[in-house]
């Protein structure tokens, strides 16, 4: 079983940035792929990146592409994202999420989720 929590979350302004960790308690994160999802009130969980087991395949989602980067720590079993250049529209709860396969970017197919850090951008 692995257990997931997300800290680095908080407000900023826009065109700031914010560095979101994931920290994983169980003894197999370097087998697991690895993904951020956000997700705001009244709306469907969004994909917003993913990294394989070995942090050598990352995927990102359109809106935030060439703004985010993913990356994963093996040795400290924890991942980031940095988030660079921040919208108002980047406002949301951001998970982190673990699956026992290949890199995906549909919420369904994940394993372990933590609880979120929420992220909110002034304009």
């Amino acid at each position: 079983q692995e257990q997931l929590v997300e800290s680095g979350g908080g407000l900023v302004q826009a065109g700031g940035s914010l560095r979101l960790s994931c920290a994983a308690s169980g003894r197999t994160f370097g087998t697991l792929a690895m993904g951020w999802f956000r997700q705001t009130p009244g709306k469907e969980r969004e994909f917003v990146a993913a990294i394989s087991r070995s942090g050598s395949i990352t995927y990102f989602a359109d809106s935030v592409k060439g703004r985010f980067t993913i990356s994963r720590d093996n040795s400290k079993n924890t991942m980031y994202l940095q988030m660079n250049s921040l919208k108002p529209e980047d406002t949301a709860l951001y998970y982190c999420a673990a699956r026992s396969s290949v890199l995906g970017i549909t919420s369904s197919r994940y394993d372990y989720w933590g609880q979120g850090t929420e992220v909110t951008v002034s304009s």
